[in-house]
């Protein structure tokens, strides 16, 4: 309905507003007050107006000035820069590996386990390699199952966030970090393994995904931090198990909470995409392949 045909019906105020997504909002607002409200394109279609009776005009500016009150601090909004994808199933591929190198640990009677396991002591002698071998490896069944089932859900959310390349990349050097972090940590000898760092630097990822936009909009503060927080806090639930290496852990969450805002800010200037993925993609992969061949090499010549 057009504004003449409603001012020649019946005398009405008119509300101007900035925008379409105001004129919607103050709408709402004002409806689930009782008050109704017309929803119109302005005087030659330059922007949107509110028509209302002339005895709800006072009530309908206290509400909207309520409502102004009350998202004060959530006025920023922009388009984001991430796929519509919400969940990537090439996460199932990255359980399927875990399954496999575990079966095949297994199969070799301790023999993996002695090659890739990050034993404190190889890596002092020199054997660097055992940082990323160690995240492949797991005790038993229930420490697989644990860390597939977390991880399938944190990596298939980072890899629809960012790449499945860029996500497993990240994943992997965040893993590493918390092993190399453990052995600083840890003046005795040890061995450790498992991929729990490695979902602890996915669920990083995921809880700095917008941190980046602050360098743009400082008024998005609200919005990250609450984004921040909800990370943290999902952290601390699953991360800071005393049974379980909070070193390894915490390490492997804080370098992902580095690498989100960095691979955020990255893919904000489209530079993340297509092949710069794929070679992210195949660099986790000989990294990962590349780590194995040191240690069965290495391991072959004793």
């Amino acid at each position: 309905m057009n504004e003449s045909a409603i001012m020649d019906r019946h005398p009405m105020v008119c509300l101007r507003v900035r925008s379409e997504r105001q004129a919607m909002d103050w709408s709402l607002a004002l409806a689930s007050q009782g008050i109704e409200v017309i929803l119109d394109r302005g005087p030659g279609s330059s922007g949107w107006v509110l028509w209302l009776e002339p005895e709800d005009h006072g009530r309908a500016l206290g509400v909207i000035r309520q409502y102004c009150r009350e998202n004060r601090g959530w006025p920023w909004q922009r388009e984001l820069f991430w796929p519509g994808a919400l969940f990537h199933w090439g996460a199932l591929l990255w359980c399927w590996l875990l399954v496999v190198v575990h079966w095949l640990a297994e199969a070799g009677s301790g023999r993996v386990e002695a090659l890739g396991t990050m034993a404190s002591a190889a890596f002092a002698g020199g054997e660097w390699w055992r940082l990323i071998t160690a995240v492949g490896l797991h005790a038993d069944v229930a420490h697989l199952a644990a860390n597939a089932a977390t991880g399938m859900v944190v990596f298939g959310l980072a890899m629809a966030r960012f790449g499945a390349g860029w996500a497993m990349l990240a994943g992997l050097v965040a893993g590493a970090v918390g092993n190399w972090a453990r052995w600083g940590v840890h003046s005795g000898p040890y061995v450790g393994l498992g991929a729990s760092g490695m979902v602890m630097g996915g669920l990083g990822l995921l809880a700095a995904q917008m941190v980046f936009l602050l360098w743009e909009e400082r008024r998005a503060f609200r919005q990250v931090a609450s984004g921040v927080l909800g990370g943290v806090l999902l952290f601390v639930l699953v991360g800071l198990n005393p049974a379980s290496d909070v070193v390894a852990h915490t390490a492997g969450f804080g370098v992902g909470l580095v690498e989100g805002v960095l691979l955020g800010r990255l893919q904000a200037g489209g530079r993340l995409g297509g092949r710069w993925d794929r070679i992210a993609g195949v660099t986790a992969i000989g990294l990962y392949a590349g780590a194995w061949v040191l240690a069965v090499a290495v391991g072959g010549a004793r």
